[in-house]
Formats: structure tokens, sequence, C-alpha cells
């Protein structure tokens, strides 16, 4: 660089951290129809090279920093990338930054610790349930289905059940919704 070429008051503006130039309209412009035509000259050497395929899928990229322009979401893109340079600026050199950022380590590791504690204390709930006794499950419905027909059932649980229904004749079995309906009656539900 040559000396006194910039003003000094201009270098130190340029160089102070975290200095990101704000969004001009005017410079931006063309800018974006520079890289469009660059793509769109790019996109008809690789459609000579390549195939068709390859030229239109250039051509697809190329329009994208106009059209980016025209939307405004080059703006918005713009001030997106200098708000995060500025944050990481003020990461790199804010004491204050630094501090938050121990304190978030400090918040999970003690979260994990607690998470570890609490498995070997066996705080955890219990993941599975005791099975109830055969004699017990005769007269609900359970997940697994009907209990085996080696299972007989006591005395009194047979005096406690409710007559089934008739069966419409001898040599018939109920249908479907006889024994759903029987199921129900069991459990209270009518």
């Amino acid at each position: 660089m040559v000396p006194g070429l910039f003003p000094s008051w201009i270098v130190a503006y340029l160089c102070k951290p975290g200095y990101v130039p704000d969004f001009n309209d005017l410079s931006l412009l063309p800018f974006c129809v520079g890289l469009t035509l660059l793509g769109l000259i790019g996109s008809w050497a690789a459609w000579r090279r390549r195939g068709l395929a390859s030229g239109v899928r250039g051509v697809a990229w190329s329009l994208l920093p106009v059209s980016l322009y025209m939307t405004g979401l080059l703006e918005l893109l713009w001030d997106v990338v200098k708000s995060v340079t500025s944050w990481v600026a003020h990461l790199i050199f804010s004491p204050t930054v630094w501090a938050g950022v121990a304190l978030f380590g400090v918040s999970v590791v003690l979260y994990v610790v607690s998470g570890v504690a609490k498995a070997r204390r066996g705080d955890a709930p219990e993941k599975t349930a005791k099975p109830k006794p055969a004699t017990d499950a005769l007269g609900e419905l359970t997940a697994s289905g009907p209990p085996p027909a080696s299972v007989t059932p006591s005395k009194q649980d047979k005096q406690s059940k409710p007559a089934k229904a008739p069966k419409a004749a001898k040599g018939q079995e109920s249908s479907e919704f006889d024994e759903i309906e029987d199921i129900l009656k069991r459990h209270g539900i009518n």
C-alpha cells in the first residue's frame, strides 16, 4: 500500500474489529449483473462441452444473483452476514461474552452430570411393569390375548363371573358380536 494514499481515519475505521460495510444498492446491482453475465458465459461453455443439462443447470445458478437483488433477499442475506460477523468479532474480543460461553458450558456439564447421578441413584421410572398372575388376568382384556387353556379358574372366580348369554342353538358358537358384548359386560361397560 502506498503511504498517504488513504487518510488515517479511513484506515482506522475500516480496520476496527467487527467492521462490515453497510448494504449499498448502487454498488451491488452492477456486481450482481456482472456475476449473472459471467455465469451465463460459463453456462454456454458448459453446454458446448458437457451438454444441455449442464448448460441449463449453469443458467439456473447464474440467474440467482440478480433474482436475489430484485427480491430484496440479497439485502436480508447481507444483514445476516453482517450480524454474524459482528457477533463473532464481539465474541473474540469481549470478556463478558467469554464468561457467558463458559456459563453455558457449565450448565451443559451440570445437566449431563445430573442425568448420570439420577440414573445411578435409581430415580429413573420403572420401564417394566410387574406381570399379573394368570388367575387375576382371567376376566381382563390383556395385550397377550386370552389365557392358555391349561389355566383353570378357581371356584371363586367362577362364582364372581356373570352368567354367559345363552347360545342360539347347541353346537353353534356365538358370533363375534356376542363375544364382544360379553367382554364389555364383564368390564362393566354397557
